[in-house]
């Protein structure tokens, strides 16, 4: 049995690009002509910030940036550097023995874990251009980095890299004799090459790890060939990654659509994002929560039994627990996304509150008051009231139960949709339409 010589650096790390011409994807911010590639050309970097997943590029284009500027390069991560690192930084820029330039390129990997004080050490030296700020994070700046440190920098944001993008940076790293395995016969087919790209989801780096534990682990046939097959690739992945975690940004990116795609009637949608939030770990209470307030604001009068069945599976789903609660929570789902839909209650309630805090909405009249003690009638409490279920119909024509000061507004306007319809027709005849 022959085992391939480790290496004691990562084949991720072996393969990440050095120059613009090896780097692949991300063609919206680096691809030819566009402003980072013309920066990086013209080694004329201005402070960035590089937002995206993990495994997309932040760090490569930070380290193509290294191996082309002709500033002095250095580089922190935010998880162990502190203030103190900073002003290390700034204090070996300013020495113009060793950096006669002056000036600086500071490479911050998980900016965001800078907290405020650490953020703002920055900021007199970015502003000065003494530190040209290269920040890499996987979560929104515009929520983690001070807004002084962003109205200074330009943001680019990376996507999830495709299929394709991984394809070829697999198909390197197999073919390449100086930093990947080049040098050895794999045997990597087509289906298996299709698997590891697409468990990888856009994560270059979970791809090439892919690849390195199978080859490592994977011993040469009797032609002296490694054979990856699918079952290696699984078993060297073990568990899909997802492109979000329950505390990060992608967390309300993901809810926001299993919401929408139940307002928009997609019950395969709702169900796919559903699943989604499950994989990456979501709490299912809180999700059921999402439903039933999907089930009124969005269906609400036009399907009066989606509200019915979504707190019935959110008690179930507090009873009953994982795995199964992904069943009732796919039941609720697919209710409210197949219901139809209105939102007329959800409307009705807002007008009425922006009513209440911005017009003079007059007092309750004096017909509708309860004379709560003795004697209170003969001040006017509830004289007058008429008590509906003694007329025809339970409805007193003529009675009017708004104040004078809102006489004849209207809060609530049904839709043609589902049950609704029928109380459109009944409100028409109501309000003498």
């Amino acid at each position: 049995m022959v085992k391939t010589k480790l290496n004691k650096e990562p084949l991720a790390y072996r393969m990440s690009p050095k120059t613009l011409d090896e780097f692949v994807g991300q063609e919206h911010i680096i691809g030819k002509n566009k402003l980072l590639n013309r920066m990086i050309k013209a080694d004329r970097i201005s402070s960035i910030i590089l937002f995206g997943p993990p495994g997309t590029g932040k760090t490569s284009i930070a380290r193509i940036i290294a191996n082309t500027t002709k500033a002095a390069f250095y580089k922190l991560n935010a998880v162990t550097a502190g203030v103190k690192d900073i002003k290390q930084v700034v204090e070996d820029t300013k020495n113009t023995f060793f950096n006669p330039k002056g000036k600086s390129v500071l490479f911050i990997d998980e900016i965001h874990r800078f907290n405020k004080a650490q953020q703002d050490a920055l900021l007199p030296y970015v502003e000065d251009g003494t530190i040209v700020l290269i920040g890499a994070t996987t979560e929104n700046p515009y929520f983690e980095v001070n807004k002084a440190l962003i109205s200074r920098s330009t943001v680019f944001m990376l996507k999830p890299l495709t299929n394709e993008d991984i394809k070829k940076i697999i198909i390197n790293a197999v073919n390449d004799e100086e930093r990947g395995f080049g040098k050895l016969k794999i045997d990597l087919n087509d289906d298996a090459l299709n698997l590891l790209c697409e468990m990888a989801s856009g994560d270059a780096r979970i791809a090439l790890n892919a690849l390195e534990l199978a080859v490592l682990t994977t011993d040469m046939d009797e032609n002296g060939c490694y054979v990856i097959t699918p079952e290696v690739i699984m078993d060297c992945i073990q568990k899909k990654p997802v492109r979000f975690d329950k505390s990060s940004e992608q967390h309300y990116d993901n809810i926001s659509a299993f919401i929408k795609s139940m307002r928009g009637s997609d019950p395969d949608a709702a169900v796919f994002y559903l699943a989604r939030a499950l994989y990456a770990g979501e709490d299912p209470e809180f999700l059921a929560r999402r439903i039933i307030i999907c089930a009124s604001e969005d269906v609400g009068m036009a399907n009066p039994n989606a509200l019915t069945v979504a707190v019935a599976a959110a008690q179930a789903v507090k009873m009953i627990g994982m795995p199964e609660a992904r069943i009732i929570l796919a039941h609720a789902a697919v209710m409210v996304a197949t219901s139809p839909k209105s939102n007329a209650s959800y409307m009705a309630i807002n007008k009425a509150l922006q009513d209440v805090e911005t017009k003079n909405t007059g007092e309750v009249p004096m017909h509708l008051r309860n004379a709560a003690v003795k004697g209170m009638e003969t001040l006017g409490y509830g004289v007058g009231y008429k008590y509906p279920h003694d007329y025809p119909g339970n409805i007193v024509s003529g009675v009017e139960y708004m104040p004078e000061e809102m006489k004849g507004t209207l809060y609530y306007n049904p839709t043609s949709n589902g049950y609704e319809a029928r109380i459109k027709e009944w409100l028409d005849k109501r309000r003498n339409k």
